[in-house]
């Protein structure tokens, strides 16, 4: 079969597998059309209920890609044995039409296509009796891994799905790690400069991560503040960049954009904490307020000590000297 001949190097499979989180169940070239754009030929894989476009059989990430769960139908628009075989899938919002060099090639696709989105083996179709114990094996497996998701998604209901506020999540965490949105994270890190100009927060779609960085420059009026999505694996995380990066911990995300920048990059650390316990007897006319955090930091500070006494998980040596 075309599929298994052309498949990718397995270090490449590996790195695809740990990007997408899904099972391949077949791969090989399709020319692709979406909308107005033009056609593109791209190395395809079919994996979980999606298609995964690449540029060619050596890219890690991929170009684009088509979720097939709401498919409602895939269908022939030129069949001939001797010619170019294109099929049209139709979605609620779009038309996607794939293009193969056989008809052959395109009635193993559609076979693939139909079991992953129908959760059904098509019986319209005609595969010969090795291809259609293929799809009965994917379809098991595509089965299966819905279950699980449901089932996981279920016991989360139950329990409450967990938030970035619970204090086994926050102890894991970077001590630059935030529970603020995208517009909180870059008005910190433009008010507040000497605090740092690197943050972890929650992605927007509160499974994955964000980190947001103010650009280091002389000029700090000119600085941007950027932000990138990292995303959550079974394997870890993936920073989201041209050349994905796959990390085994979010300490690991900070400490990778620390060292890509050669330090010039700082977590944010913004909190100071008092590192005395004062007893505040009941205040009368003649005694005097309690100091506010602002005079004892102050005095503090006239009796020299040191600065990594009063902030929480310090970093030293960020920059170089």
């Amino acid at each position: 079969m075309a599929a298994v001949v052309d498949s990718a190097p397995r270090r490449i499979y590996m790195q695809r597998t740990k990007l997408t989180s899904l099972p391949l169940y077949y791969e090989g070239f399709l020319w692709i059309k979406r909308g107005r754009s033009k056609e593109v030929k791209y190395w395809t894989e079919l994996r979980g209920a999606k298609l995964f476009f690449y540029s060619d059989k050596k890219q890690e990430k991929f170009t684009d890609s088509l979720d097939l769960q709401y498919l409602s139908s895939a269908s022939d628009k030129h069949a001939n044995q001797l010619q170019w075989t294109e099929v049209t899938l139709k979605l609620p919002n779009e038309e996607v039409y794939i293009k193969t060099e056989t008809a052959d090639v395109a009635e193993e696709w559609k076979g693939f296509i139909l079991t992953v989105s129908q959760l059904s083996v098509p019986t319209c179709l005609t595969l010969l009796p090795g291809q259609i114990i293929q799809l009965k094996e994917v379809l098991e497996k595509e089965i299966s891994r819905r279950e699980s998701e449901v089932s996981r998604r279920e016991s989360e209901s139950k329990v409450g799905h967990p938030t970035y506020q619970d204090v086994g999540d926050l102890n894991r965490m970077p001590p630059c790690f935030y529970n603020v949105s995208r517009q909180e994270a870059t008005e910190k890190l433009t008010k507040e400069e000497n605090s740092g100009n690197l943050l972890i927060r929650p992605g927007a779609d509160g499974k994955n991560y964000a980190v947001s960085i103010r650009e280091p420059t002389e000029n700090s009026t000119r600085a941007q503040v950027k932000h990138y999505r990292v995303l959550t694996t079974d394997h870890g995380f993936v920073i989201e960049l041209d050349k994905p990066v796959v990390l085994n911990s979010l300490d690991e995300v900070v400490n990778h954009f620390i060292d890509e920048t050669r330090g010039k990059l700082r977590p944010f650390v913004s909190d100071i904490y008092d590192t005395q316990i004062d007893c505040i007897e009941k205040e009368t006319d003649t005694q005097k307020k309690p100091k506010s955090k602002i005079e004892h930091l102050v005095n503090q500070f006239s009796q020299e000590k040191p600065i990594s006494m009063l902030r929480e998980n310090a970093y030293v040596n960020v920059f170089p000297r």
